[in-house]
């Protein structure tokens, strides 16, 4: 048994297909007009997030700038103790906002 499956902008999905990749994302559904099965390719735009710009890598981290946010992470062992552990937030929270204050003066130069 042979069926027929109607393209929906057959040109563009040939396109698609041959220079895009080996796969098209759509729907095949049955047409309620004529009672025919079609293809309908979805147009979908591609993800175009800005990479994270590095501001300074830190000891246990790093601090990051988006473009939204200023992304700042920490990992510090536990096994150094809590004492430790607090005196390195401390350190680390300094070099940060220097970090930050340094970024601010390259770009007003």
């Amino acid at each position: 048994m042979k069926k027929y499956v109607f393209l929906l902008d057959a040109l563009n999905l040939l396109n698609k297909v041959v220079n895009e990749g080996r796969r098209v994302e759509g729907v095949l559904f049955r047409d309620e007009s004529t009672g025919n099965l079609t293809f309908k390719p979805y147009h979908r735009r591609g993800l175009h997030k800005m990479p994270d710009r590095l501001i300074a890598r830190l000891e246990h981290g790093w601090v990051k700038e988006s473009t939204e946010r200023i992304k700042v992470y920490e990992s510090i062992p536990k096994v150094i103790g809590t004492t430790r552990v607090m005196t390195v937030l401390e350190r680390e929270g300094k070099e940060v906002k220097n970090a930050l204050i340094d970024r601010e003066l390259i770009e007003f130069m």
